[in-house]
């Protein structure tokens, strides 16, 4: 089966700097995928190489099984989109129609999916930035296709853009389109994405399902003695298993053994001041995995 995106040790060097290390990268067919990564971790620089705009400097890309370059099926939108500002955004998509060979009554449509029918007799010197974002959205889907890679589509987009382009790709995705979504708001990632890709530094250091990514439920634990309590549950159900989160320890164990663990802390003089099961979310995930500090993701 070709898949529509399927790198092996893909790498890219600017000079001295590694942008992109040995990147495995698979998206399967019918998924939203989320690539998520901070900033200068090479996540554009990997998009540009599948697109062909960016020679790799060693491994290989393919989408559907051909070579970087072969866009047909495919649409994308890396960056800010670039539009005539003289034109209206209906224009510069008709532009965009003429020379990829589309049906211009495709213009319309696009149009619509993305909530710029009313403004699109408009200049684009006249729109918004998240109004050029969507312009950008409605050319990748000009060509209706079967793989749509996506750099940010919420960029400059309030609220209620954000929740109307969240509804757009969870429906394209409903309808069979392949989505390859780059983004760094992780709350919209966990809740639109099947699997997500996790890059830091270049590689690609986690690749599964947000469910598996997050790993299910942990036990919290509060008390005003916490390193005598981080001490004994260390000892008790292994130091892989504690992690320091806050005031508090966040407990990889089986959340029945609630019960024990509570009395274990008691039993030595440990008073509990909270214990609960809670649910990781996938920004927890992601700061732990590429060593990230909260607000430096992007």
């Amino acid at each position: 089966m070709n898949l529509p995106v399927d790198t092996d040790e893909l790498t890219k060097r600017y000079g001295e700097q590694l942008a992109v290390d040995r990147m495995k990268l698979t998206v399967l067919p019918g998924e939203i995928y989320g690539f998520l990564g901070p900033n200068g971790a090479g996540k554009t620089t990997t998009l540009r190489m599948l697109l062909g705009l960016v020679r790799p400097t060693s491994g290989s890309v393919r989408l559907f099984g051909r070579p970087p370059g072969d866009l047909d099926g495919v649409g994308a939108l890396i960056e800010s989109p670039g539009f005539y500002p003289y034109l209206s955004g209906s224009d510069n998509l008709k532009v965009l129609a003429r020379y990829s060979g589309t049906d211009p009554l495709r213009v319309g449509e696009v149009l619509a999916m993305v909530d710029l029918a009313d403004r699109g007799k408009d200049r684009y010197s006249t729109y918004s930035l998240g109004m050029r974002q969507r312009l950008g959205v409605a050319a990748a889907l000009l060509k209706d296709p079967r793989l749509l890679i996506l750099d940010e589509p919420t960029n400059g987009l309030d609220p209620a853009g954000m929740a109307d382009m969240r509804v757009l790709i969870r429906r394209l995705g409903a309808e069979g389109c392949t989505v390859l979504l780059s983004s760094h708001l992780l709350g919209e990632v966990q809740q639109i994405c099947d699997r997500v890709g996790v890059v830091s530094r270049g590689r690609l250091v986690a690749e599964n399902t947000v469910a598996e990514l997050r790993g299910g439920t942990v036990l919290h634990i509060e008390s005003d003695e916490i390193v005598r309590a981080a001490d004994l549950v260390r000892r008790r159900i292994g130091a892989e298993n504690v992690r320091e989160s806050g005031t508090g320890l966040d407990l990889t164990v089986d959340p029945e053994r609630a019960a024990w663990l509570n009395r274990e802390l008691v039993t030595e003089g440990i008073a509990v001041r909270e214990l609960h099961v809670r649910e990781r979310d996938l920004e927890q995930v992601f700061f732990e995995l590429t060593g990230e500090v909260a607000g430096h993701v992007g």
